[in-house]
C-alpha cells in the first residue's frame, strides 16, 4: 500500500516517453523499448564502428547497441542519463548489452572494462560518470573485471560542434592521460562509452591503453551516431 501510495504522488515514468511505467516495467516501457533503434552489429559482424575508426584505432572488436538520431527516443535516453541525473539508464543498457554480448565468443574473452573517463570537476557537478553503471553491468555480464580509473581526463570538454575531425582529435589528444594501469597487462580491454561520433574521444583511448603491454582493445558504445 505505501509502495502504491508512494507510485500515484511520484508516479515512475519510462525515460524515453515520460509516460508512467506500469509495475513490471523499469526504467523504459515495453513500447518504447520495442521501439528503440536497436543495432545488432554484434550479431551480425557488422563492423560499422570500426569503420568510423578505420586506420585510427586497433581494436579486435567493435559494437554499438542503439542507432542515435537526433530529436529520437536515444536521445531523450542519453539526454536524461547526462544531465538529469537518470544513472539507472547506463545500467538499464549495460544489462541489454551485457546480456547479449556474454553469448558471443569474441566478448566472453574480455577480462576487464573500462570507462572513457571525464574530468574530475564534471563529475564532482554531475555526481557520476554516465558510463559507470553501464559499464560495470557488462562487466558483471562477461564476468570481467571493472577498472574505474585507467584513464583519466585532464580538460574538461569545450563544445565540439563546430570542429572538424582533425581539430577534434588534436583536442581530445590533450584532455586523456593514463591512470590506473596494474594488472592490465597481456588483458583483453573492452572500452565502453555513451556515443560515437566522430571517434576522436575512442580513438585516443585506444591509443594511451595500448601503451600497455601486449593489451588487446575492444570497444562497446551505449550508442552510434548516423
Amino acid at each position: 500500500m505505501f509502495n502504491n501510495l508512494i507510485n500515484l504522488i511520484f508516479p515512475k515514468i519510462c525515460h524515453a516517453c515520460k509516460l508512467p511505467l506500469s509495475d513490471n516495467e523499469k526504467t523504459v516501457c515495453t513500447i518504447c523499448r520495442h521501439e528503440l533503434p536497436i543495432t545488432n552489429f554484434h550479431f551480425e559482424n557488422n563492423e560499422a564502428v570500426k569503420k568510423v575508426l578505420y586506420g585510427r584505432a586497433e581494436l579486435e572488436n567493435a559494437t554499438a547497441l542503439l542507432h542515435f538520431s537526433k530529436k529520437g527516443l536515444v536521445q531523450e535516453l542519453l539526454h536524461n542519463l547526462k544531465y538529469r541525473g537518470h544513472e539507472d539508464i547506463g545500467e538499464f543498457l549495460g544489462n541489454w548489452l551485457g546480456e547479449e554480448l556474454k553469448t558471443i565468443k569474441n566478448y566472453k574473452e574480455i577480462d576487464v572494462v573500462v570507462p572513457v573517463p571525464i574530468h574530475k570537476n564534471k563529475r564532482r557537478e554531475r555526481g557520476y560518470n554516465q558510463v559507470t553503471k553501464f559499464g560495470k553491468a557488462i562487466a558483471v555480464a562477461l564476468n570481467a573485471d571493472y577498472l574505474e580509473d585507467a584513464l583519466l581526463k585532464l580538460e574538461r570538454t569545450k563544445t565540439q560542434v563546430f570542429k572538424d575531425r582533425i581539430t577534434r582529435f588534436e583536442d581530445a589528444e590533450k584532455r586523456f592521460a593514463i591512470g590506473n594501469v596494474s594488472g592490465l597487462q597481456n588483458k583483453h580491454i573492452l572500452l565502453v562509452d555513451d556515443i560515437i561520433t566522430t571517434g576522436a574521444t575512442i580513438e585516443n583511448c585506444v591509443a594511451l591503453l595500448k601503451t600497455i603491454e601486449s593489451a588487446k582493445i575492444s570497444v562497446a558504445t551505449m550508442a552510434i551516431a548516423e
